[in-house]
């Protein structure tokens, strides 16, 4: 028997969807203020899986204003393979509502939108026998409704199907027809420690729904589970016949009451039937893989040295392309941006990174900025939840963003050039008797009694000429974290330019 790790794509991947055409499966997650916009995922044995595009990959399909709120933007997508056609539907939230997208090949390219006039989040298409398109979605419970998925015209009034077993937030329906059975599948709890998910059944598609008289019927709340928040699952039919389930779940580490920052990940169960009811789990960690022919891919590169003439698909910004502030061509070898904006919570900030995916990491990379420019390296949660250290005006600073307070933490003078500034992210297991902030500052650090718990230490600064680690801060991580932050994204490491221009020769994001 082979063994697999959960979960099977780490870092901020929340909301997974999933559909197999022949041999190959694909996942869709949201993105929500990110683009490219859902991230396409594709695999042979549904537990490697390697990035392969996404479904809203240029303005024409998704251009958030620079105004809306992190956590807003892309939510929930759900991807079906029907009739030779991939489809996917989503809600873009502040921009377009919920739109429908198609494509021959997932990888790409993807129509552009049609507008759904539905309303609430969460979309999901199924396909009855006489080959009528079913949208599913969460509004005051969940309903469902006819529609022509070429065009997005309603045609008929959306029904109310089923609201689950009463707990809050009925949401991220799925619709399936299994056998004899039309079941539905959906998310409540909220999305927080009391995430669970809890399925129905009808023998037709409108209802009445009948729940399982266990739901919901997988949940970790009020467990000592490791994976917490699990829910928003999507079942698959291997080709082997076994079925699977993906779905979200958040690893949360230190002290009480726990804290995560990678956001929420995509898990992978199997899915067992009793009495024609399809019960997933359990989730394991070190778990039985899938009975397939195992396809390991080559991990994405952990260093990038923008030899390209654009960037891999594992590569993000904020709310809209930008190819005028983004750029590769301008001079070969490097990535060049232009700041828009003059700090990273102001409205427009340029920011380009990659989702952190390992508890554990070390991020670099070598800057240089011109005459009067700022720029640097950063862990961002959100415009409010950030650490950066940065270089510009012959100095380099560590910063931390923290709500409302923002504070240059440690400020260190160098002679002018290029800098490899580094961020290195260390789990907190026992929880040290002080945290330095200033390490040269013997004031500055953490009084005695002070609770030190999150779940992990950020460590921030640069390297000298011999390599060495000249650390500027240590940085709690709990205030990187959904617990902390609130939002529905999880952490993103990148570069950054607030003042000027900035060329960046090399970017790496390493386990530690």
């Amino acid at each position: 028997m082979t063994f697999f790790d959960n979960p099977v794509i780490p870092g901020f991947s929340p909301d997974p969807s999933i559909c197999r055409a022949g041999d190959d499966y694909y996942v869709a997650t949201s993105s929500f203020e990110y683009v490219p916009g859902v991230p396409l995922w594709h695999s042979r044995d549904l537990v490697h899986w390697r990035l392969i595009g996404h479904a809203l990959d240029r303005p024409s399909q998704l251009d958030l204003p620079d105004t809306a709120p992190s956590s807003t933007g892309v939510y929930a997508p759900t991807i079906r393979y029907h009739d030779g056609l991939f489809w996917l539907i989503t809600t873009v939230v502040a921009g377009g509502g919920n739109i429908l997208v198609t494509a021959q090949d997932p990888a790409g390219p993807w129509s552009d939108p049609v507008p759904v006039g539905i309303p609430g989040i969460d979309p999901d298409l199924a396909w009855d026998e006489e080959g009528n398109c079913w949208c599913v979605f969460s509004s005051e419970g969940i309903r469902g409704v006819r529609i022509d998925p070429k065009t997005g015209d309603l045609l008929s009034e959306p029904v109310a199907m089923w609201s689950g077993s009463g707990l809050q937030y009925p949401e991220g329906p799925h619709l399936y027809r299994i056998g004899d059975w039309w079941y539905l599948l959906l998310s409540e709890g909220g999305t927080e420690r009391g995430h669970a998910l809890s399925v129905a059944r009808s023998r037709t598609v409108q209802g009445p729904f009948e729940p399982h008289p266990a739901n919901p019927v997988l949940s970790h709340r009020s467990t000592g589970h490791p994976v917490q928040n699990t829910g928003h699952g999507d079942l698959v039919q291997a080709q082997d016949g076994t079925w699977w389930m993906v779905l979200l779940g958040t690893r949360p580490r230190g002290d009480t009451p726990m804290y995560h920052g990678l956001g929420r990940e995509t898990f992978l169960v199997p899915v067992r039937w009793e009495d024609e009811w399809p019960l997933p789990g359990p989730l394991e960690l070190h778990a039985a893989a899938p009975a397939l022919p195992p396809q390991p891919w080559q991990h994405e590169p952990e260093r990038d040295d923008f030899d390209s003439t654009a960037l891999a698909p594992s590569w993000v910004t904020l709310r809209r392309h930008d190819p005028a502030a983004v750029r590769l061509d301008e001079r070969p070898g490097h990535l060049v941006l232009h700041a828009r904006a003059d700090g990273l919570d102001k409205p427009g900030a340029l920011f380009v990174g990659r989702r952190q995916r390992d508890p554990d990491c070390s991020a670099r990379t070598l800057v240089g900025v011109d005459e009067g420019g700022r720029a640097g390296l950063t862990v961002r949660m959100d415009e409010a939840h950030h650490y950066q250290v940065e270089t510009g005006e012959g100095t380099v600073r560590a910063v931390a963003r923290i709500g409302p307070l923002r504070q240059t933490v440690a400020e260190r003078s160098l002679p002018p050039g290029p800098v490899t500034l580094r961020i290195d992210v260390t789990t907190t297991d026992v929880l040290p008797p002080t945290v330095t902030v200033r390490p040269t500052d013997p004031e500055a650090a953490v009084p005695p009694g002070l609770r030190v718990g999150g779940p992990d230490t950020l460590r921030l600064g640069y390297e000298t000429a011999d390599g060495d680690f000249e650390i500027l801060a240590e940085l709690d991580g709990r205030y990187l974290t959904t617990e902390v932050a609130g939002g529905f994204t999880g952490r993103v490491i990148g570069m950054y330019a607030t003042r000027g221009s900035a060329a960046f020769d090399w970017f790496e994001l390493r386990p530690a």
